[in-house]
């Protein structure tokens, strides 16, 4: 009580020695700042712990799976929250391992007999099988950075006790304890701290739940599977999808990428979601949703630790979201029996040494312009012709390797400059030398290239400013 009545004095000395219009018209507004801050502050707080408060008491454990002493060391067992009033507070950086589960009667050994009756094979509320989607996902409050690593489901890979396999499979032979093994092994030997397992039928409900997504669907999609009663049928362009309709782009595959196309499309939403959703009313409403979701998720976090992860996510900024892809290539026909995605695993240390802090010896190695595979992606409609200064401009500034990719098409306002192997530092030296554009960490642009150039509407703005100088010199 004593210091409150010094802060006070100090105050009202301060107002004594100014002049009657600069206290009304500074220390006044300056007041009524520091008040809305605190309520804000004293809000946030109340709808964390009204939020943790509501899933205490509503929500049902949302460990699903019954992992033994074994299993349940592979994973970190340090408190990743802080307690007390900080319990919505990431304390350190976490890795959690995110499966997305689509799974069908075969799955599970179903008989025939009983699958016979349906007539076609249904999506089953359950976490045996095949990992349909796998990501590792960095919350780093140091670097106040969130990044989101794609592992694509059919990586070739050693499983310990079963040979080499695709990485889907790791989850059908051992559960979550024998995915986070062999992910760990595949990247460099990352801990793992926590995972998250989720149902592709809790998916379209989380998406419902955060009240849907907005989505440029990259071109029209039109898929039929009666035997799993799957139906796809998008047009292109810029919509707002609920959750049925959001599972349908995600799951299209019918394109010359494969899974890995998948996957881009999966970046994308997920982008979408975090830009949308990810602010103080998401922990609000997180009670309600995790009782949406409860019945298909199976994690060993707790329900503290969730609230931090979600508390992070909304404090950082889009800016500072990074998504990458494992990198590698597609088998060729006649390598292997199935196919496979086969990981560069000369690659991977220096991927892991930069985003996950894995400690690498020899990797501060400088990618030089000329070694640099650069594509150009149009989407503005125009045709070749008009992006030949910008690729005059770039192989000027020792950039060798451009050339013409093929884009999706739809129209981008900002030119964005796509870190597609990770390498940020060089996408950036590419905007630079452009002079325009937003440099993205993400794994959108052309498979082949380490940066994709995806040119939008402002690359032809800058054009005509330049050819019309007269023009561009009017105020």
């Amino acid at each position: 009580m004593t210091t409150n009545r010094t802060s006070v004095t100090n105050t009202d000395t301060v107002k004594v020695s100014l002049p009657q219009d600069r206290r009304n018209s500074k220390s006044q507004p300056n007041r009524w700042i520091w008040f809305w801050m605190g309520m804000t502050g004293i809000a946030l707080v109340s709808a964390a712990a009204g939020a943790l408060l509501a899933v205490s008491l509503t929500s049902k454990p949302l460990m699903r799976a019954s992992l033994s002493a074994d299993e349940a060391a592979v994973f970190d067992k340090n408190r990743i929250s802080g307690e007390g009033l900080r319990f919505s507070e990431l304390t350190r950086p976490v890795n959690i391992l995110v499966m997305g589960m689509s799974v069908l009667p075969p799955d599970v050994n179903q008989s025939r007999q009983e699958i016979k009756k349906l007539g076609y094979l249904p999506q089953l509320n359950s976490f045996e099988g095949l990992a349909d989607v796998m990501l590792l996902i960095r919350f780093d409050p140091e670097k106040k950075k969130l990044v989101m690593l794609s592992i694509p489901r059919d990586t070739r890979v050693l499983l310990e006790g079963y040979g080499m396999k695709k990485i889907n499979a790791a989850n059908r032979e051992g559960g979550p304890a024998l995915t986070a093994k062999t992910v760990s092994n595949l990247l460099s030997g990352v801990g793992i701290d926590r995972y998250i397992r989720i149902n592709v039928l809790g998916v379209g409900k989380l998406i419902d739940a955060l009240g849907g997504v907005t989505v440029n669907v990259p071109k029209d999609m039109k898929y039929q599977d009666d035997s799993q009663h799957l139906y796809i049928n998008l047009k292109a362009g810029k919509q707002h999808l609920n959750g049925d309709q959001a599972l349908q782009l995600l799951r299209f595959r019918r394109d010359n990428l494969g899974d890995i196309g998948r996957i881009q499309r999966q970046q994308m939403v997920m982008r979408a979601l975090m830009e949308q959703s990810l602010n103080p009313g998401t922990l609000a409403q997180l009670p309600q949703i995790l009782n949406v979701v409860q019945e298909n998720i199976d994690t060993n976090l707790t329900l503290e630790e969730l609230l931090a992860l979600v508390g992070f996510g909304v404090r950082t900024n889009r800016s500072n979201m990074q998504m990458l892809m494992v990198p590698g290539r597609f088998s060729k026909p006649k390598e292997y029996k199935a196919s496979y995605w086969l990981p560069k695993h000369k690659k991977i240390p220096a991927m892991m040494s930069q985003y996950f802090d894995i400690e690498s010896e020899g990797l501060a190695e400088i990618v030089q312009p000329g070694r640099l595979r650069v594509a150009i992606q149009d989407y503005t409609g125009s045709d070749e012709i008009s992006f030949r200064p910008l690729i005059r401009m770039l192989r000027r500034a020792g950039y060798g390797n451009v050339y013409i990719a093929k884009s999706l098409g739809l129209p981008l306002k900002v030119t964005r400059i796509v870190a597609q192997q990770g390498d940020g530092d060089s996408a950036e030296s590419v905007r630079t030398i452009l002079g325009l554009g937003e440099v993205r960490v993400e794994s959108t642009g052309n498979l082949n290239s380490d940066i994709s150039v995806q040119v939008g509407q402002d690359y032809l703005e800058q054009r005509e400013m330049l050819s019309n100088p007269v023009q561009s010199q009017v105020p």
